[in-house]
């Protein structure tokens, strides 16, 4: 396998739009009511996190492809918490890429960057989402709340 390498992503053009956009569909296959709301919705969403969160957007390479990226929040206003917290917002992998340790990788980067900003991360996922809530477990993260299809997950001070 390819060496993969983590970086903050430094511009949003359109090529590297249309991959994010790609890796996204694709990360989503089989699990599409968390992100198959079609590529119009993706396109969207992945601007709005860019212009949210620049500092905290991390790809994932694979040579010069991206496979997958995490949008981590340093200065995100939870609701839940009253308080501003550090958020994950978006967290893909390629299918194809999937189970080959980059998504451990990349959650690793994000909780790194996130503990120098934040005492408390926040993160929402999908109910049916077992893999991922697994990992998100094994890095800290405790299942505390529930709004629909989603489970809100939360990573306080202490596991930082």
């Amino acid at each position: 396998m390819e060496k993969i390498k983590i970086e903050r992503l430094r511009e949003l053009d359109e090529k590297t739009l249309r991959r994010l956009v790609e890796v996204y569909m694709r990360g989503y296959e089989g699990l599409e009511e968390y992100g198959g709301e079609g590529e119009d919705y993706a396109r969207k969403y992945i601007l709005w996190c860019w212009k949210r969160a620049p500092d905290g957007f991390f790809v994932a390479k694979a040579g010069n492809e991206i496979v997958g990226f995490i949008v981590c929040d340093r200065d995100w206003f939870s609701k839940y918490e009253g308080r501003v917290v550090g958020a994950i917002h978006e967290f893909v992998v390629d299918k194809s890429w999937q189970g080959k340790g980059i998504g451990k990788k990349l959650l690793k980067t994000c909780i790194d960057f996130l503990s120098k900003h934040n005492d408390r991360i926040e993160l929402w996922v999908g109910e049916k989402n077992e893999s991922a809530m697994k990992l998100y477990e094994r890095h800290g993260f405790r299942k505390i709340g529930k709004s629909g299809i989603w489970v809100r997950m939360i990573r306080d001070g202490q596991n930082l």
